[in-house]
């Protein structure tokens, strides 16, 4: 059975933040240093505010069956805040499959995310493209991640 996209629910939020915390921890461990990855994943997360962000962004999950694979949210301007698909579900089209119905849901002149490095060639090839490369810091540790804006064009090449 081929990953399914369903809108996000607020008891999903849970599995959310462990899936956040795993997929940070594994997929995103060739880029960046274990001190990196424990200040972005902490492994706490207010599960209020994500379910409240969650609900008041366009959320949606990727589901194999009834497990939950991946999910992305997608604010009213375009912003792309969360997109995070299972270290095992990698490259088998549930990032492709939830920006493509993100995008569609919600039509915007310009598309922005903040893409981690692990993140960049993905969304590279999604016709998105770097507009600065930027340091944040978490916790006195600075990570670096890109600016990346998709300009959709008429032709419905979103």
């Amino acid at each position: 059975m081929p990953i399914q996209i369903r809108k996000y629910r607020p008891e999903d939020c849970r599995t959310l933040s462990q899936l956040f915390f795993d997929t940070v921890h594994t997929v995103n461990a060739r880029d960046y240093t274990p001190e990196q990855l424990a200040v972005w994943a902490t492994g706490t997360v207010d599960l209020e505010k994500w379910n409240q962000s969650f609900l008041e962004h366009y959320t949606v999950v990727a589901v194999d069956g009834e497990r939950i694979v991946g999910f992305g949210d997608m604010d009213h301007t375009g912003y792309l805040d969360r997109l995070f698909v299972h270290k095992d579900f990698q490259g088998k089209g549930a990032a492709t499959a939830i920006c493509r119905e993100l995008e569609r849901a919600v039509p915007s002149e310009r598309y922005t995310t903040h893409a981690s490095i692990t993140a960049r060639p993905f969304f590279q090839a999604r016709g998105y493209r770097v507009v600065k490369e930027q340091q944040v810091e978490r916790q006195g540790v600075l990570l670096t991640n890109y600016i990346m804006e998709k300009i959709p064009t008429e032709k419905g090449g979103k």
